[in-house]
């Protein structure tokens, strides 16, 4: 007999989100993580005593659409979200500066402070685009199977509007050249282009619309935070696996995944732990996952492994312990906007710029950035009168074309970001007391992301929806028997959404079930 109904490699937080959907209907789960805690990308350490750093991601917008929260009833199991609105704020160093709320009129208030015109433009924008967005996010909570993907553009909410069925060509237009026409000022564009970049695809990149066209979506859900740190949902989803009776081992790097007669059995570890399951699922990497199973790895899915493009690197971030928040030159002090996301890029010539260096090899010399200042909102975060700050930077290759390693330039490339943060923010330079540099290769070394991809995959149209992490599996299935994925390799990909950990799950105990099924028929 097996251990575990279905031992799940990783602990990511789409890991955990499959093993709680599975261990809530009933089946014994276990989940082997390699870090000393679970979370994957997702997680919050106490890197710097007294401040709590999230490693990964921070915002908590996508899993806000999803049932997920309420299906596992996390707030049971520790998890307290934060609604924080304003959600995000475009400093300029002409002295102005714009802010996005949850609520559309207070976002256009702000707007038509700077151009007017604009602020009609930007309503039309959420108005025509919000039936579209949707749409989409009911794609990414089903299977991405050529029936899902007809049935949601035919009949799916939203796409029955004509006249949102005659601007379906701007779909296929990249976001940069979309706003362009859509917006007049370039700040407007700006903000908008530069948070559609978060996903990777560069603003000239074909078909890359639908990353802006998202936007109307963030006056639905809002952004919350946990109380406590990004990590606090993985720990409520621990928590949650733990009350149904699952196993969590931590420190259990896996050394591989266990196949016989072409069927995957269990995961043996480096520390010599064997455990066994009727199912396994792998939250790893997808070329991770393909280097576990070794020789019993089938050709077919090794070549596949050789087309899912991860890419050459990503973004970086830098990790500090402040004294006090920026004090943005266009709007000194203390405010709501240090609730938001602060996103620094002035137009997207800017933008576009920065990942021509990355192209070329090199570190963005003048780097689009978001400062992350959560603590405005959640005293827990830092000791009292401190504070915490987290800046983003894109973009930064992982491979440099002069050969240079991260462990040499880390320490000079992070100064330029915050060089940079500090054209908008003077008192940056100043108030740190302490940082965390995680440059691409940290990313690859402790989190485990691939080349410092914090997507996986790279998020381009052709590895999007039935073609992640390659075409014929993207269903969460496997060629090898019993052995599925989950994961930001798969559909819909990175970020802090869970849909495809909930999704898997779904294919798991259909599955199970399909099987339960047949035995007992033939039992009779």
């Amino acid at each position: 007999m097996a251990d575990y109904d279905v031992v799940i490699v990783g602990a990511g937080h789409n890991a955990l989100v499959c093993a709680g959907y599975i261990a809530k209907a009933g089946y014994h789960v276990a989940v082997v993580e390699r870090r000393h805690k679970v979370g994957g990308a997702v997680v919050t350490e106490e890197i710097v005593p007294g401040y709590k750093f999230d490693l990964g991601g921070s915002a908590h917008i996508l899993i806000n659409h999803t049932p997920i929260v309420a299906d596992l009833e996390l707030e049971q199991y520790g998890l307290k979200y934060l609604d924080l609105d304003p959600m995000f704020f475009a400093p300029f160093q002409d002295g102005s500066h714009w802010t996005v709320y949850k609520d559309i009129d207070k976002t256009c208030e702000s707007i038509a402070a700077i151009s007017p015109e604009d602020a009609d433009r930007y309503r039309d924008f959420i108005a025509t685009w919000a039936p579209i967005s949707e749409g989409i996010v009911e794609m990414f909570q089903s299977r991405p199977t050529a029936f899902n993907f007809a049935r949601h553009m035919m009949f799916g909410r939203g796409f029955r509007n004509s006249d949102t069925v005659e601007r379906l060509t701007e779909l296929i237009r990249g976001y940069g050249p979309y706003l362009r026409t859509q917006f007049k000022d370039k700040r407007i564009q700006a903000l908008i282009g530069w948070m559609a970049a978060q996903s990777g695809p560069p603003p000239t990149e074909p078909l890359s619309s639908p990353f802006a066209l998202w936007h109307p979506m963030y006056h639905v859900s809002g952004m919350k935070r946990p109380q406590g740190g990004s990590g606090m949902l993985t720990q409520a989803l621990a928590n949650m696996i733990r009350a149904y009776g699952g196993d969590i081992f931590t420190d259990e790097p896996v050394k591989q995944i266990v196949v016989r007669g072409g069927r995957a059995v269990g995961v043996e570890t480096v520390n010599g732990r064997t455990l066994s399951g009727k199912r396994i699922v792998s939250g790893a990497h997808f070329h991770t996952t393909v280097k576990l199973l070794g020789d019993a790895a089938p050709s077919s899915l090794k070549e596949k492994v050789k087309t899912a493009r991860v890419g050459n690197g990503f973004g970086m971030i830098l990790r500090c312990a402040v004294d006090e928040l920026p004090d943005y030159t266009c709007k000194p002090g203390v405010g709501d906007h240090h609730t938001a996301m602060q996103f620094i890029c002035p137009d997207l010539d800017y933008l576009e710029r920065a990942y021509g260096d990355y192209l070329a090899g090199r570190p963005s010399a003048n780097p689009a950035l978001i400062s992350m200042t959560w603590s405005h909102s959640d005293p827990t975060l830092a000791p009292a009168g401190k504070h915490v700050m987290f800046l983003w930077g894109q973009y930064y290759p992982y491979e440099m074309a002069d050969g240079r390693s991260w462990d040499d330039v880390g320490d000079e490339v992070a100064e330029n970001m915050l060089a940079t943060f500090a054209q908008y923010a003077p008192n940056v330079q100043h108030t740190i007391i302490d940082k965390l540099i995680e440059t691409p290769l940290y990313l690859e070394r402790e989190l485990g992301l691939l080349r410092g991809n914090v997507m996986h995959l790279e998020m381009s149209i052709d590895q999007m929806f039935m073609m992640r992490p390659a075409i014929g599996m993207s269903q969460y299935r496997t060629p090898i028997d019993n052995l599925y994925l989950t994961g930001a390799s798969t559909h819909p990909g990175g970020g802090i959404m869970g849909a495809a950990g909930m999704n898997a799950a779904g294919v798991v105990l259909e599955d199970i079930t399909k099987k339960s099924i047949f035995q007992s028929a033939f039992k009779r």
